[in-house]
């Protein structure tokens, strides 16, 4: 069993940057792909980005190019996303989800494990 705990979250302007963490329980964390994701109110949730096992390829949703960076660090058992120029829009409870297969984090179905989440609110 995987326990994922997310932290970071806050209320913050637009325009202003935000690094959330998901810490896992488990040393075979680096056996996992992992991903971020987030659920506006009143919407489904949402795909932002994923990181494969070792952290050598990153994916992203059109809406987090460019401003959000995935990155993770396996001898914490860690995974983490920086967020820059943030918009109202990015507003949400912040999940991570950790899985075996990248594909199933990328289209973030049928995730083995899943988080709590954070809440981001982006203040205009």
């Amino acid at each position: 069993q995987v326990q994922l705990v997310e932290s970071g979250g806050g209320l913050v302007q637009a325009g202003d940057s935000l690094r959330l963490s998901c810490a896992a329980s488990r040393r075979t964390f680096s056996d996992r792909a992992m991903g971020w994701f987030r659920q506006a109110p009143g919407k489904e949730r949402e795909f932002v980005g994923a990181i494969t096992r070792n952290g050598g390829n990153t994916y992203y949703a059109d809406s987090a190019k460019d401003r959000f960076t995935i990155s993770r660090d396996n001898t914490k058992n860690t995974v983490y996303l920086q967020m820059t120029r943030l918009t109202p829009e990015d507003t949400g409870v912040y999940y991570c989800g950790a899985d075996r297969l990248f594909t199933n984090v990328v289209h973030g179905t049928n995730l083995a494990y899943w988080g709590q989440g954070t809440q981001v609110t982006v203040s205009s």
